[in-house]
């Protein structure tokens, strides 16, 4: 398996993988800290400037994508607020959490999709890690819904980002 993402959908549920050149521990780190995620979260030509994480089951990631590529147009300026409610975190193995669009304040936004999402890492030889995240929407319509929205290039461009952000800190 190459550093490309591989993605598929199996009705309501997209899978998505790659594998990344660093160990699993260090995977999973930029997952759960606020200070790595503001680093590499987003598509290219956004950045986060409100990232909050309580890393714990119960607890909320509560972010802002903001783009600030004045090369995509009307998204230039734009907000994108999300909210993640963790469910389990096996440290360095598995985070389970739902994803909701949100307000600043952390409000649902009501009307759209929000998938439980389990993402799992698995350590490989040679320090590398397979990282599979399973979204699983509330129906094969929600999950093309979010998908003509260009979730698809938009998550691709973010784990780009996290193979760059990975490769930088080792």
């Amino acid at each position: 398996m190459s550093n490309t993402m591989i993605s598929r959908v199996e009705g309501p549920v997209l899978v998505l993988e790659r594998v990344f050149n660093a160990p699993r521990e260090l995977v999973f780190q930029v997952f759960s800290q606020a200070e790595h995620l503001k680093q590499w979260w987003g598509p290219r030509g956004w950045e986060v400037p409100f990232c909050s994480v309580d890393f714990r089951p119960g607890g909320v990631w509560h972010y802002c994508m903001k783009c600030v590529d004045e090369n995509q147009g009307d998204f230039f300026g734009f907000e994108s607020w999300g909210k993640a409610v963790y469910e389990e975190i096996v440290p360095n193995e598995k985070i389970i959490y739902v994803d909701f669009f949100s307000d600043a304040e952390g409000n649902v936004t009501e009307g759209m999709p929000s998938p439980h999402i389990t993402m799992t890492f698995e350590a490989l030889e040679g320090n590398r890690t397979k990282l599979v995240s399973q979204s699983t929407y509330p129906s094969e319509e929600s999950l093309q819904a979010v998908m003509n929205m260009g979730m698809e290039q938009g998550i691709t461009e973010t784990w780009d980002r996290l193979g760059e952000h990975l490769q930088a800190i080792q």
